[in-house]
């Protein structure tokens, strides 16, 4: 619970960061609605309802944070247990902290931590694409149709459907979520012996 407060407080206030960044980086060759970062926060402010511009698209991130987090560690915690169950010797390892324990040898580790964001990012990642889309919905003709995540999913699922709406950019996504989360639960796993938490 704890964490979970401590992501959606991180996210809050640094949610205005990522719609400025996002704009930026939508502005085609040549057509420059924003000068920079100061200015975006100025357009921003001035044009789309005060801070309240600031967080369009918010509440699907809140949204997508619980599944994210609760199948990545659930899928995590599921094959490490597997893995040592079935095949001790092969994938396991004595803990440092404790030689009673058995842990994940690193690359199993990397393996598992892999797998676990690729299914956790499949799982969320609509509400990914229904944040973007709503972050950039003053920008785009149909903006009026992305107001609400609900609006905004049925409208890029009626438009688009699943595959080329609601996934779309997924497989460029994975080249990010993977990598990150197999370091992410190996940094986490081996910090947990350097702290003798096992």
């Amino acid at each position: 619970m704890a964490g979970s407060m401590a992501g959606i407080t991180a996210v809050i206030c640094t949610y205005p960061l990522d719609m400025v960044r996002v704009r930026l980086a939508f502005q085609v060759k040549g057509e420059h609605k924003y000068m920079g970062i100061i200015h975006a926060f100025k357009m921003i402010y001035t044009k789309e309802g005060g801070f309240s511009g600031f967080y369009r698209g918010l509440m699907p991130t809140i949204v997508g944070m619980a599944p994210y987090a609760g199948f990545s560690f659930f899928t995590f915690g599921t094959l490490k247990s597997i893995g040592l169950s079935q095949a001790p010797n092969l994938l396991g390892r004595p803990s440092l902290d404790n030689p009673d324990v058995l842990v994940l040898k690193t690359h199993v580790n990397l393996l598992c931590g892999g797998i676990a964001g690729a299914i956790a990012q499949t799982i969320s990642y609509p509400l990914d694409v229904t944040r973007r889309r709503m972050q950039l919905g003053a920008v785009l003709p149909d903006s009026e149709k992305c107001l609400t995540m609900v609006q905004t999913l049925k409208y890029v699922y009626q438009q688009h459907g699943i595959r080329r709406g609601l996934y779309r950019g997924l497989s460029l996504n994975y080249i990010r979520c993977i990598p990150s989360q197999a370091v992410a639960f190996t940094t986490y796993e081996l910090m947990k012996q350097f702290l003798h938490l096992n």
